[in-house]
């Protein structure tokens, strides 16, 4: 493994193979949201949390969202204001915009673990982005008893509206409308996880984009992955470029920027801030 040494020749060599490449594949993950001011943690979580936060000691939002509430109000009351901050509302900062216009007029897909949308949000083509995680504006049976999920977002505004001291009204709990179980997030914790038509279109998408471009001039931009779940971006990418004697990897990761030495002559390594680093692609 090696870390970057010349941060600012790394920085040019990145502008380079986003100008030159025949296509950019971007995987992103949660240090890409963290970046644009998704954080969980601090701050925010006091703005939006500090009831939840003073009853139950939670440190993070991620945290509070697998604790097991006495009741289906309170529940839904936590997770729609989860939901609408992180999901419906705008970004704190314009790092998925900017990204956006780096690639817009680019050969490009989006492979990312992250769930809040923000990709869609920024402009990029719906067609050219697979969320294999789920996506915060989603519901679907808790069982499941059938492979559909379903638009929060409507309802989801309106817990967020008329919640008080903790709880939504009773009447906003989400149930299926095919068995009557609860509802729940269209998020892959466990095995219960929906992957629906669209789920499916969308794999079927950036699996043909990889085909389309093998043996090309390819840039595997990884943004922000993490080790949490690498089997998903992070050792693709890096088998993908091993493979390809044209490809580059790209790695931006403020404390994580690393690759094999099987691949070191292929990659471009950036341990700092991936909005400043796209700031400053951007102004030259």
């Amino acid at each position: 493994m090696r870390y970057t040494k010349d941060y600012s020749a790394e920085i040019e060599s990145l502008r380079k193979e986003i100008n030159t490449a025949d296509a950019i594949i971007i995987g992103a993950g949660a240090g890409l949201s963290t970046a644009a001011g998704f954080t969980y943690s601090g701050e925010r979580l006091q703005k939006y949390f500090a009831d939840f936060v003073d009853k139950y000691g939670f440190k993070d939002m991620y945290s509070g969202g697998f604790y097991p509430f006495p009741t289906l109000e309170e529940q839904w009351a936590y997770w729609s204001r989860y939901i609408y901050i992180n999901r419906y509302m705008d970004a704190p900062n314009d790092t998925y915009k900017r990204l956006f216009e780096l690639v817009k007029d680019k050969d490009y897909f989006v492979l990312t673990t992250n769930v809040d949308h923000q990709f869609q949000k920024a402009g990029f083509d719906k067609c050219r982005l697979f969320y294999t995680q789920g996506d915060y504006g989603l519901w679907q049976c808790s069982e499941p008893c059938h492979q559909k999920t379903y638009d929060n977002e409507e309802t989801v505004r309106a817990m967020y509206e008329q919640q008080k001291n903790m709880r939504i009204p009773a009447e906003l709990i989400p149930h299926c409308t095919v068995c009557g179980k609860p509802m729940s997030m269209n998020l892959r914790a466990d095995d219960t996880f929906v992957e629906d038509d669209g789920w499916h279109k969308a794999a079927e998408r950036y699996d043909e984009f990889i085909r389309r471009h093998e043996g090309m001039h390819v840039l595997f931009l990884e943004l922000g992955v993490g080790m949490n779940t690498p089997v998903i971006i992070k050792y693709p990418f890096w088998k993908m470029t091993y493979a390809n004697p044209k490809a580059v990897y790209a790695c931006l990761n403020f404390g994580e920027a690393y690759v094999p030495d099987e691949i070191a002559g292929q990659s471009i390594c950036i341990n700092g801030d991936i909005r400043e680093v796209l700031d400053s692609i951007a102004e030259k």
